[in-house]
């Protein structure tokens, strides 16, 4: 068992990275891949992101002056070429998120291979530049799919080992949370019993959140999604979030890339080491 505190740069007591998955419709298209549904509610849903939720997105991410990483399909960059340069001129990282969302429990490693690849070289087409991260759809993955993730050169934001970076068969891991994920706290797409979370109770719990991962020396991941959190009272939560932890003098918000570039820096017997 291991309790040495993790080492931010320049004094930090713990880091908070803020990302988010731009899904927009793929997870529905590839849960209807076989029969495209006819069905408008939850396809509608979807498209706010790419219309109203992701300018609004980054004008607050601006006003606070912070850089965010933004996970994105291939198949939605495909059909939006100006996002992922838009995002990186206004500082932001862009990352791979699939192609079309697949799930990893209904795809062979040698699909998701061929998703991967296929999303690179568009990210490359796209912006000049080789994307550095990966978040797999779902957080899930396999180990075939890791080790691909590890031979592109690529971090992981998926798992959840440990609450600080480390690194699994050799890939670099931005440990992720449920307890930081907005979709399981506002997200409706039909009728239900179910109630969306109050975004004022969900603000009260991510303040709680960054608190203790301060006090533990955590990395504080925030998950959100593009057409999620970009609606006028989720984005109010964000907005009082980041005030906060811009308050903070102690934490280090700072983009995937980032800290996973600071791990990877770190001296041998600092770095935390897991194998399968």
């Amino acid at each position: 068992m291991e309790t040495r505190p993790y080492p931010w740069p320049e004094g930090k007591r713990a880091a908070a990275l803020i990302s988010i998955d731009v899904d927009a419709d793929t997870p529905l298209l590839w849960r209807h891949r076989a029969a495209p549904t006819p069905l408008l509610s939850e396809w509608e849903q979807r498209q706010y992101g790419l219309r109203d939720g992701i300018p609004r997105l980054l004008a607050l991410l601006a006003r606070h002056e912070v850089k965010a990483s933004f996970f994105v399909p291939g198949a939605v960059a495909a059909r939006q070429p100006e996002l992922l340069p838009r995002l990186l001129r206004e500082g932001h990282e862009v990352g791979l998120h699939g192609y079309l969302h697949e799930a990893a429990a209904q795809i062979t490693e040698a699909e998701f291979a061929e998703a991967l690849g296929r999303s690179i070289g568009l990210f490359q087409r796209q912006t000049g530049r080789r994307p550095a991260g990966f978040r797999a759809p779902g957080w899930e993955l396999t180990r075939g799919m890791l080790a691909e993730i590890g031979a592109a050169g690529l971090y992981d934001s998926s798992l959840a080992g440990y609450d600080h970076p480390y690194t699994i068969q050799g890939v670099t891991e931005l440990p992720i949370s449920w307890n930081r994920e907005d979709t399981a706290r506002f997200k409706l797409t039909g009728v239900s019993d179910r109630v969306p979370a109050s975004p004022l109770h969900v603000l009260e719990e991510w303040l709680f959140d960054w608190e203790a991962s301060a006090e533990a020396g955590a990395l504080f991941t925030l998950t959100l999604h593009d057409w999620v959190s970009t609606r006028p009272a989720p984005l109010k939560v964000l907005d009082r979030l980041l005030t906060r932890l811009r308050e903070d003098k102690t934490a280090w918000i700072a983009t995937g890339e980032a800290i996973a570039a600071h791990d990877r820096g770190l001296p041998e017997e600092e770095r935390r080491r897991v194998s399968l």
